[in-house]
């Protein structure tokens, strides 16, 4: 009987380490460049991007990852123009989430978002583009409203 609770007891406590040992964190994957160009279509700052094009990488987005340098982000491509919305959960880090119409003009720049909250990050008007940055990226290289983007992938 000692032995059957004994190996109960093993098994609980390996189940609850186990449970807390993270995943490795995901490493970034250069698919393509993107430049934001002022409204006057001069070259602000170009930067790598991983896209997210499908529901999958799309759903995953930058979780899990704790940083990023300025010159990366990721950019969600969705098949229509429509009002998106965005949150942090299981986002370890903070962001600058850029809305982008289908014209390629960011239609709205949140900044420094809280990591992990669930509260919705809303777009005001239709965008078929989102780009996540490292928080202070927009205030560092002055993106904002009525800029524009172009990207290619690799």
């Amino acid at each position: 009987m000692a032995w059957l609770v004994n190996t109960y007891v093993l098994k609980n406590r390996s189940k609850r380490i186990s449970d807390k040992i993270e995943k490795p964190e995901p490493q970034f994957v250069k698919e393509g460049t993107l430049t934001f160009l002022s409204q006057k279509g001069d070259t602000i700052r170009t930067i790598d991007i991983e896209i997210a094009d499908d529901p999958s990488s799309r759903q995953q987005g930058l979780m899990y990852r704790s940083s990023m340098s300025d010159d990366r982000g990721m950019l969600f491509i969705f098949n229509n123009e429509t009002r998106q919305s965005f949150w942090m959960k299981n986002t370890k880090m903070s962001l600058d989430i850029l809305y982008v119409s289908a014209g390629r003009e960011i239609i709205d720049v949140y900044k420094h978002t809280m990591p992990y909250s669930t509260s919705p990050i809303p777009s005001s008007a239709p965008a078929m583009y989102v780009v996540e940055l490292a928080a202070g990226f927009c205030d560092r290289y002055g993106i904002n409203k009525g800029d524009r983007i172009v990207f290619n992938r690799d």
